[in-house]
Parts: structure tokens; sequence; C-alpha cells
């Protein structure tokens, strides 16, 4: 038996009022995971506990792979780190740093967040710009990795037990950045480094060139994320299964090696939903039939789409997972002759209406390739229809042991 996780990030939404009351979910165009939806068990499970806050990926992916995230949770960003290759220290702090695009009000404190990814800006541009900063800012308290696209990492060295606490740009859109910056241990020197960084960046070649072509700068770094070295039990101890994530973004990426699962890099693959569908299909049926047990895909392209409020954009991240990725890895098993258990969620909904994440609970599927009857003839996989089925998980790190071992959470 082979199993798969076809996670796509923040799928789940509220009714839209530009597409008459119905969700992306319900508005995409996705036979196949649709037609899984009749024959699997649908229903909603609950990702994110209510006292854990933000509701963020790092919390949901941590439930969904089956770690109890009260247990383990440590912060996002050390998570990221581990995919970066960064060596966390005991007295390290790793901070997520966006390049983000902030408007040029003076002083800083009233500018305004225009674009947590600065236009998602390339990875090469962006390497080149926080290596900049590296250059000019870095210090034995304040060191610099570069990342994917806007994503990157800081690495401060301060002592356990202090709190530094940030806000997620993502989560203040459009808004003015007074109130929403750093708290707590070093937030001085942290916001003296953002001050600087801007005008740094703003005067950078490449950000030149980016304003030339018509792109939003990214004139200024924004820490949030906050952690330290994160320890999680072993997937293949734990479930008897050999598993592998496929992933564009850090975090998967470091929650997979975390846990001893194989990190799969796959050419092309963006974290936007100008992805490399085809790739990560491929990658997953490679590792499955050379051996591997367990593939958990990760597509954050719904996601990005929620937090810049794209609808048309994020109807159409949904459908490229079900026609290139579902699809495909269904036909590639069943040619091989291989038996299989799909289980297709959201980590986190992330309605169009608020541009952030939120603690509703999610629409999963669990889809078992040797199921020849319906048990929900008419369903589509949707919000409504998971709800109309009466079936609730509510503590989502259970959901796992459910999808491997076929029984109750």
């Amino acid at each position: 038996m082979k199993y798969l996780v076809i996670l796509g990030d923040g799928m789940a939404d509220y009714p839209v009022p530009e597409l008459g009351g119905a969700t992306p979910l319900m508005k995409a165009f996705k036979p196949n995971i649709d037609r899984m939806s009749e024959y699997g068990e649908l229903g909603l499970v609950k990702t994110v506990p209510d006292h854990l806050n933000p509701p963020g990926s790092d919390i949901a992916n941590m439930s969904v792979l089956g770690y109890d995230p009260d247990k383990f949770y440590s912060g996002r960003s050390p998570l990221e780190a581990v995919s970066m290759g960064i060596k966390l220290g005991d007295e390290d702090l790793a901070v997520r740093c966006n390049l983000v695009c902030l408007s040029d009000d003076e002083p800083y404190e009233q500018k305004t967040m225009l674009d947590y990814s600065s236009d998602e800006i390339t990875t090469a541009e962006s390497k080149d710009l926080i290596e900049y900063i590296n250059e000019k800012l870095g210090t034995p308290a304040f060191r610099f990795y570069p990342g994917i696209s806007y994503r990157h990492c800081i690495v401060m060295n301060v002592p356990a037990g202090v709190k530094l606490l940030c806000t997620p740009p993502h989560d203040i859109t459009e808004r003015q950045i007074t109130g929403y910056l750093p708290k707590g241990f070093m937030s001085d020197e942290l916001l003296a480094c953002m001050k600087k960084s801007y005008e740094l960046l703003t005067e950078h070649p490449i950000n030149k060139a980016r304003v030339a072509r018509g792109l939003k700068p990214a004139n200024s770094i924004w820490p949030w994320g906050e952690g330290r070295r994160p320890s999680l039990s072993d997937f293949h101890e734990k479930y008897g299964l050999r598993g592998a994530v496929v992933s564009a973004v850090d975090l998967v990426r470091g929650l997979g090696i975390c846990a001893g699962m194989k990190s799969i890099v796959v050419e092309g693959a963006t974290g936007t939903y100008k992805t490399n569908f085809e790739g990560k299909a491929d990658a997953a049926v490679r590792f499955l039939l050379d051996g591997g047990d367990f593939v958990y895909i990760h597509m954050e392209g719904p996601d990005e789409c929620g937090h810049r409020h794209e609808i048309p954009e994020k109807i159409l991240s949904i459908e490229y997972i079900d026609a290139r990725v579902v699809g495909p890895i269904e036909k590639a098993l069943r040619d091989a002759g291989e038996d299989f258990r799909m289980l297709i969620l959201p980590d986190h909904p992330t309605p169009l209406v608020l541009r952030t994440h939120t603690h509703d609970a999610v629409p999963y599927i669990i889809y078992d390739s040797r199921q020849k009857f319906m048990q929900n003839p008419g369903a589509k996989y949707d919000e409504n229809f998971a709800r109309l089925t009466g079936v609730y998980v509510p503590e989502g790190h259970k959901l796992m042991a459910r999808f491997i071992e076929g029984g109750k959470a």
C-alpha cells in the first residue's frame, strides 16, 4: 500500500461575494478530487487548535503530519532554518525574514505594508539583496541567510527563555505598520536593522531595475515566525513508513527533515500557482515506485492567492492541483498495479476576504483505491459537502493515524 497526502495550502475559504456566495473549492473544476469525495471518507478536521496563534502553516502542517503542536511546536522559522542547512545552537533564535515592499511615507513607523512578497521577487534577486544586507548589517548577534523568493532567515544569538514578538507581514497588507513592529527582547536593535535596511535597499541597483520594469521594490526586511531549534519524533518509527516531502517552501521541507523524511527538491517549484505541478507529481510517483511508502506533496499556490486576494488565480490553482497532480498520480499508480490511499486537504483556510489564515476546520478526503462503492453519492469536495457528512476530527494530529491505519481518530 502506498500513501500520499495532497496538501493544497490555504484552499479552504469563506463564501466570496464576487463568486455569488460560493467558495473557490465550489467553483473550481476538479473532477478527479470530486469523484474521490464520492468514494472516500469526506469530512472536516480541525488542524489548528484555537489556543495557538497565529493559525499558521507551521502549526497546521505539523498537525496534518501527525504531530501534536502542543507537544512539538517550537516556532516557524527554526523549521525553515533546518531546511536551509543552518545549524542552530542552544542560544540561537531563528526568525523568518521577509523581503517586503513598504510605502515611502516618513518616518519608518508610518509606512504601509504594500506587499509581503515584493511582487514575489525572484530567488536570484532576493539572494543578492539578503547577502548585501548581511554584508552591511550582519553581526555576531544578527546573521542573515538567503532562502527562496522573499523568504529568508535571521539567526539571533539571544539567551534561552527571552521573548521576541513579531507580526506576520501577510496579516497586515495595506495597513500602516505602526503597532505591528517587533516587541520584546532586542526589539529596538531589530527595528534599527529594519530602518537601516530600508535605506540600503531603496538605493540598491536590483530594486531600481525592478521599479523601472514596473515591479515593486523589495525595500525592507521584515522579521516574524521566531522560534528555537525543533525536535520531532521520527516518522518511520512512529508509523512504520519510509516517507518523503515534496515542497517548494523551506517550512514544509524542514518539517519533513526534522521527522526523518527525505526532502525532494523539484526544479521549477516556486511556492506559487505558477509552479512545476507535473514535476512534483512525477517526483512523488518515482519515490513510491522506487520503494518509498509515503509522500507529502505540498502546494503553496492557493494560499498565496488568498493572501493577495486573487480570486481567479485561487480557483485556477485548485484546478491545477486536480488536473496536474491528483489525476496523473492516480493514473500512474493504477498503471503500476499499486494500491494506494490518498489524503487530500488544505492545512488551514486562507479566506480571500481576510487575506490571512483562520482557525476554522477544513474539508478532507481519505480515498482508498480499493474502494468499489460510493460512500457519498453526488458529493463534491468543498466546505459545505464536508460539513453535511457530519464527520468531524477535532484533533488534527490524529488524522494521520486514521489515514494510515484506516481506523477512527
